[in-house]
């Protein structure tokens, strides 16, 4: 009888993090960001449910990390009796972090695609363009 033959995991190293982002930097992002979500996006986006129950309409917006980038989401109820799902999210603009306190920003296109606004923006800027600029629509 043949000996089985065992063979070794070879190990792997370590991931690096891929994101560096200074704790602070990270806080910092945060509080302005549910500053805007709070006194601007919500009171301009959230309504009351439309009296149409056909229709989707938003309940809430938050934001979401996930490694190095910060995603504004949207939140919409599906009223409706066939509805799939009673609710379900949409990313409407991203932020990157990309070192030295600057962010890329990247608004949504059709299936799951970025679109770079820029690569080099302090946090009041990328924060001005989606409280201003159209293609950041939630």
């Amino acid at each position: 009888m043949a000996a089985k033959r065992r063979t070794q995991k070879k190990s792997r190293p370590a991931k690096k993090s891929t994101s560096s982002m200074p704790r602070d930097v990270k806080a910092e992002v945060e509080a302005k960001a549910k500053s805007l979500i709070a006194n601007v996006l919500k009171p301009e986006h959230v309504q009351l449910p439309p009296e149409n129950k056909r229709f989707s309409h938003i309940i809430d917006i938050g934001t979401k990390w996930h490694r190095k980038y910060l995603y504004f989401i949207s939140t919409y109820a599906c009223p409706w009796p066939g509805a799939l799902s009673p609710t379900f999210e949409s990313k409407f603009a991203r932020m990157e972090y990309v070192g030295n306190e600057k962010f890329a920003l990247d608004f949504p296109r059709q299936a799951d695609k970025w679109s770079r606004i820029s690569d080099s923006l302090t946090v009041a800027q990328c924060l001005k363009a989606i409280r201003e600029d159209s293609r950041f629509r939630p």
